[in-house]
């Protein structure tokens, strides 16, 4: 299975900062840290090593044909997760929670350190399209779905550095605008950074929950079932009929196999009520553990 080892590699990461957290070595402030440097630099750093350090060459058909698929996935999951909070019966006030889990999974976190382990650096720059979407999508219809009261899209925050450094590498691609070798090289190693400490970050998150209690929550555990391995299952069958690129079906698999999105816990304890916010943590937690399983299932069966 091609998936198995780099996924026990970020159980290993995983399992680091779960004993530390436990052990009061790092705690929830310790992570939003490295949670910002995973955000504002790691994983800008990664995106761009891969156009500056990768010997790939991708076309630009190439990379508009990964923006059209880019918008059917992500268009389809959000108009799937309309749905899904009706097909687990779960009650109205966390509607709204089970539709932006349905609809944004880790791509970046969790979904850049497993496509560079498995693909390498040249897939990057096709995760780079779904990553500037999912911005996007985060910042106007994940808010607006679970704000109390309308306001205004948050502009600002749809172009931050993860989009920039998106633009910039697929402008650095297509227009073959060299870079310095001590720019390289400091991009190659910040991008080291993106899988053990995304990886931690969600190990911490997880030693501040119950895990038995995780379990426990029947409508939590088949609706996270149901995300990670039905969902993708039975959107690969049909990508993987339509697209005739390898590389690209392999970065859409991981895409749509990856966990719940960590914005999710995070945009539900600033616009939801305490209890929002809480199942909301358990939904990226149950996921995260649970992917380090169903990444490698899902692939072994598609592929």
């Amino acid at each position: 299975m091609l998936l198995l080892q780099p996924m026990i590699v970020l159980f290993i990461y995983i399992a680091i900062g779960y004993g530390a957290a436990k052990k009061g070595i790092m705690d929830e402030s310790f992570s939003k840290k490295i949670s910002w440097v995973v955000i504002n630099v790691a994983n800008p750093a990664l995106t761009l090593s891969a156009v500056v350090n990768g010997e790939g060459t991708i076309k630009g058909k190439e990379l508009l044909l990964t923006a059209i698929v880019a918008l059917v996935i992500l268009g389809g999951t959000v108009l799937l997760s309309l749905a899904m909070p009706f097909l687990f019966r779960v009650k109205k006030e966390q509607r709204g929670i089970y539709r932006l889990m349905s609809a944004f999974n880790n791509i970046g976190f969790m979904g850049f350190p497993v496509i560079m382990a498995v693909y390498g650096q040249e897939a990057l720059l096709y995760a780079a399209i779904f990553t500037m979407l999912f911005n996007v999508l985060i910042y106007t219809y994940g808010i607006q779905t679970i704000q109390k009261e309308a306001k205004g899209i948050e502009w600002g925050k749809i172009f931050n550095i993860g989009v920039v450094s998106s633009i910039l590498a697929i402008v650095l691609y297509l227009m073959r605008i060299p870079t310095p070798e001590f720019f390289n090289m400091a991009m190659s190693g910040l991008s080291g950074l993106t899988a053990p400490l995304s990886m931690m970050v969600i190990g911490i998150y997880l030693s501040e929950m119950r895990l038995k209690e995780l379990f426990l929550d029947t409508r939590l555990l088949l609706f996270s079932l149901t995300k990670l391995l039905v969902v993708p299952i039975l959107a690969m069958q049909v990508i993987v009929r339509v697209v005739d690129n390898a590389m690209l079906c392999g970065v859409c698999m991981v895409v749509l196999a990856t966990p719940a999105a960590n914005m999710t816990a995070m945009l539900a304890q600033q616009y939801t009520d305490k209890e929002c916010a809480e199942q909301a943590a358990k939904g990226v937690a149950l996921t995260a553990l649970l992917s380090v399983v169903t990444i490698p299932a899902v692939s072994a069966v598609v592929f």
